[in-house]
């Protein structure tokens, strides 16, 4: 296969990571993404369809104790009352109802259950994105967008796995859900915190809190 352009840096140098019967996986060269070539995405009918046997529901205890690998961390670094955007919220907004009940404003954004284009045009203290950012076909353009929406010194909490080497990725059951196009490890992440001039913390094995410099825009 004849390299692809890397949908989040946009390097052109890519490898082959791993094959298997349904799709190809290229790894970039630059930010280490792992990712499906797009001739290869569901359609959007298919992908939503998969997207609706989710049962998630925003009093289910064992999805709040899963959600709280990055609510306990990201609300011990928020101001009271901070005001913050679920992307990508899904049809059950369960972190959304967490922060909420701990006293924060939280909006919710999703292109298919909450399609509110008006909620991004503002600017937030924090945004979260839970079992998100794999499914994003154009990374580049959703996390400039994401960015885009965050004050200087606010706070950017993902939750995704994340790769480790090509023999643990050839047995993950990760990669067989077929709305899964992008996977990121460490040093996918490490790339994006510098891109966005951000610090950022690994705060569990799959929650991740980027902080953007509060003096960015001092200047």
């Amino acid at each position: 296969m004849p390299d692809i352009p890397c949908p989040l840096c946009g390097a052109a140098s890519s490898v082959e990571f791993h094959r298997d019967r349904n799709r190809d996986y290229r790894r970039c060269g630059r930010c280490r993404l792992v990712y499906v070539p797009a001739s290869q995405h569901l359609s959007q009918d298919a992908e939503k369809a998969i997207y609706d046997l989710h049962r998630n529901q925003t009093d289910d205890p064992g999805y709040r104790c899963f959600l709280s690998r990055l609510a306990a961390p990201l609300q011990e670094r928020l101001a009271p009352g901070a005001s913050g955007l679920d992307f990508g919220c899904g049809p059950g907004p369960a972190l959304a109802a967490m922060l909420s009940e701990a006293g924060h404003a939280v909006k919710l954004y999703d292109p298919i259950y909450a399609a509110h284009p008006a909620l991004l045009l503002r600017q937030y203290d924090f945004i979260v994105c839970t079992e998100v950012v794999e499914h994003f076909r154009r990374p580049a353009q959703e996390f400039e967008r994401i960015f885009g929406m965050l004050r200087p010194g606010g706070y950017l909490g993902l939750m995704t796995k994340l790769v480790i080497d090509a023999a643990a990725f050839a047995r993950w059951h990760y990669k067989n859900d077929l709305t899964h196009v992008g996977f990121y490890s460490r040093d996918t992440l490490t790339w994006l915190a510098d891109r966005y001039d951000c610090g950022i913390e690994f705060v569990a094995a799959d929650a991740i809190i980027l902080r953007r410099n509060p003096d960015r825009y001092s200047d």
